[in-house]
C-alpha cells in the first residue's frame, strides 16, 4: 500500500520534469537562432565590405594552405596570366539568362602556378561560342572556394564530362593540368555582351533566423502557459 501510494507523487514529478525539459529545449532553440542571426548578420556585412573593396592580388601557392573560406569567399581579386587552350570545362548552370554552363578555364600566371577562372556563362544552345583571349590578360573577379563533389542530388561525373559544381581539384585532375589553386575566380562582367558572359555571380544569403527565434520563443511561452494551466487544474494532495 505504501509503494502504491508513493507512485502518484513520483509520476507527477516525472511529468513536471518532462514538461520543464520541453520548455528548456524550446528556449535553447530560440537562443540558438538568435546566435545564428548574429552570425548571419556579421557574414552579410563582411561580404558587402569585400564586394566594395578594391581587388587584391590572387593568393599564390605560399598562401593556399592558410586560406580560411570564411574570409576568402567573395573577396575581390585580380590575376594576370595566359589562358591554356583546349582545357575548358563546362559546368551546368542556371542563371537569369536561362540554362547553360559556366566556362572554367585554367590560367597560368607568370610565376608558373595555375588557377581556374570562371570566364562566364554560355547558353545551352550556344555552348561552343566561347572565344578564348590570346596572350597575357588580367582578370578581376570574386574569389570562390572549390566546390567538391557536385550539387544537391547530382554528383559530378568527370568520365562522362558532366559537372554540376566547380570542383577545382577534380577538374584539374580530369584535364591533366597538375595542381591548381584551391579556389576559382568568378570573372567580372566584360565590356560587351559576348559569350562567355561574366559578372553573373548571385550573392544571396537567406536570413530567416529572427523569424525562427520568435517562433521558438512563442512556443516556449505557450508551453509555459500550458504548464501553469495544467498545474492549477491538477488537484494537490
Amino acid at each position: 500500500m505504501t509503494r502504491a501510494g508513493g507512485a502518484g507523487p513520483l509520476r507527477r514529478w516525472a511529468v513536471i520534469a518532462g514538461a520543464l525539459a520541453v520548455f528548456a529545449t524550446l528556449c535553447a532553440l530560440g537562443v540558438w537562432q538568435v546566435q545564428r542571426l548574429a552570425w548571419k548578420t556579421d557574414l552579410i556585412a563582411r561580404v558587402e565590405t569585400r564586394l566594395a573593396a578594391p581587388p587584391i592580388p590572387a593568393p599564390g601557392p605560399a598562401e593556399w594552405a592558410g586560406l580560411d573560406p570564411r574570409d576568402a569567399e567573395y573577396r575581390r581579386v585580380e590575376v594576370t596570366g595566359s589562358f591554356r587552350t583546349n582545357n575548358d570545362t563546362l559546368v551546368k548552370a542556371v542563371t537569369e539568362r536561362g540554362p547553360g554552363f559556366w566556362v572554367m578555364t585554367p590560367m597560368q600566371t607568370p610565376q608558373g602556378w595555375l588557377v581556374l577562372v570562371n570566364r562566364g556563362f554560355v547558353a545551352d544552345t550556344a555552348r561552343d561560342d566561347r572565344p578564348l583571349p590570346d596572350g597575357k590578360v588580367t582578370v578581376t573577379g570574386l574569389m570562390r572556394i572549390s566546390q567538391p563533389g557536385g550539387a544537391f542530388l547530382r554528383a559530378n561525373d568527370p568520365e562522362a564530362g558532366r559537372w554540376y559544381s566547380r570542383d577545382t581539384a577534380a577538374i584539374a585532375a580530369t584535364q591533366g593540368i597538375g595542381p591548381v589553386a584551391p579556389y576559382f575566380i568568378d570573372a567580372d562582367a566584360g565590356g560587351t555582351d559576348a559569350q562567355p558572359v561574366g559578372g553573373l555571380t548571385v550573392i544571396r544569403f537567406r536570413n530567416s533566423h529572427l523569424g525562427y527565434a520568435l517562433t521558438w520563443f512563442s512556443l516556449a511561452a505557450l508551453w509555459a502557459g500550458w504548464i501553469i494551466w495544467a498545474r492549477r487544474r491538477v488537484p494537490h494532495g
